[in-house]
């Protein structure tokens, strides 16, 4: 079909569809939540599209249900009906898809993509799967980021936050939001652990703020931080606070939300998988398993554990319990961590494990009885970043080799 493309604004406006099956419910959903006043007819229609709560008659189709149509769809399975609807809206000037040969209307549905508020609309010339090939292949690229869906100078309108989660480390592991939220940044705020292969492909225009937190360097503060996103998202910048692992999980993102919002910027949190489940399945460890684990704990081991007030750990709580113990942030105590679990209850066999670069090229995995543990990964030359896993499904799919 030769044609000219257009949007149509059918909120409010009168649209009939002639036919009550699956095509019709297809359509019909679509024009709904666009805002269009639909009026259905046909002698049978299906309970999913009455659910949809817009008029339906239960008849056979008229000329005069077009009087004041705005558009009408065609879509039954008699085509002398849906030649008799192309019919009557050509005598009315009133643009008809016809669903069962495209060709005979006057109008075409294209495969709609739809990102916030961007649409991209794809005619295929009168091939549907053609048309929905190059839309999926669309959406593949702008969700990697492979395809610009802004500007890349700023937008006049005001700036924004996004707390993304980058996942584990592995790029391929973030989120499809959080992707394209990356891709159509104008300012980047990126951690140590963040997956930063992902900035590689950044035109120049985009700003790069590293404030990656790790020992013995200079580091921004959480308060030097908090003034960076406001004051980039205050001067009309789309601003991506990337993180590794999940914002809300050992990441401060809870204050860089308060402080946005006190700042009256707007803010949203994209989840990313944390290295603590993330760590874990990659190493082929099951956090839980049936009869043997029930529940897992996530916990910060930065503090010294000898200190309860300090760390605010129930370590012998932890002890005690018969679920698995995820460490995070613990692999500079990691001999007192254990000592303080066996010296409370928990048995110095237990199975554990430290998964280190989880999900990245160099994953190493260290296993040994707890009480062993530090040792071992001290013979393997192991360090941060790391992932400790402490409990009796660390030998559940990979049991320790034989010694008989």
């Amino acid at each position: 079909m030769t044609g000219f493309p257009l949007l149509l604004d059918v909120s409010a406006r009168r649209v009939v569809v002639v036919g009550g099956g699956t095509v019709a419910t297809r359509r019909v959903r679509a024009l709904h939540k666009a805002g269009a006043q639909v009026l259905v007819v046909a002698p049978s229609i299906a309970a999913e599209l009455v659910a949809l709560d817009v008029a339906c008659e239960r008849r056979e189709f008229t000329a005069h249900d077009l009087d004041g149509a705005w558009l009408a769809v065609a879509c039954t399975d008699n085509p002398a009906v849906n030649a008799a609807v192309v019919a009557a809206a050509e005598q009315r000037q009133v643009f008809c898809v016809r669903s069962d040969a495209a060709p005979g209307g006057s109008a075409r549905i294209p495969a709609a993509l739809r990102r916030d508020d961007l649409t991209v609309a794809v005619s295929g010339g009168d091939d549907p799967l053609r048309a929905m090939a190059l839309r999926d292949a669309i959406a593949v690229a702008l969700d990697l980021g492979e395809l610009p869906s802004r500007p890349a100078r700023p937008a006049t309108h005001g700036g924004s936050v996004a707390l993304v989660g980058g996942g584990p480390g592995d790029p391929e592991l973030i989120t499809v939001l959080g992707r394209r939220l990356v891709a159509s940044a104008d300012v980047v705020v990126v951690d140590r652990l963040a997956p930063r292969t992902l900035l590689d492909d950044l035109p120049d225009s985009v700003e790069v703020i590293d404030c990656g937190k790790s020992p013995h360097r200079q580091n921004l503060s959480q308060e030097d931080i908090n003034a960076v996103l406001i004051a980039r998202a205050l001067a009309g910048k789309r601003v991506v606070r990337l993180k590794g692992g999940d914002p809300f999980i050992f990441g401060r993102g809870g204050e860089e939300y308060l402080a946005c919002v006190a700042a009256g910027v707007p803010v949203r949190v994209v989840p990313g998988i944390s290295s603590a489940l993330a760590g874990p399945a990659a190493a082929r460890i099951p956090l839980t398993h049936r009869g043997v684990s029930a529940d897992f704990t996530v916990v910060s081991g930065h503090l010294d554990p000898g200190r309860p007030a300090e760390s605010g750990i129930d370590w012998p709580g932890l002890a005690a319990g018969a679920g698995t113990l995820v460490l995070l942030m613990s692999m500079d105590r990691l001999d007192l961590i254990a000592g303080e679990l066996i010296a409370h209850g928990r048995p110095a066999a237990t199975p554990s494990a430290v998964v280190h670069r989880a999900t990245l090229e160099g994953q190493r995995v260290v296993r040994a009885p707890l009480a062993e543990l530090a040792a071992a990964v001290a013979r393997a030359g192991v360090g941060a970043p790391a992932v400790i896993v402490i409990g009796e499904v660390v030998d559940i799919l990979e049991p320790p080799a034989s010694t008989s």
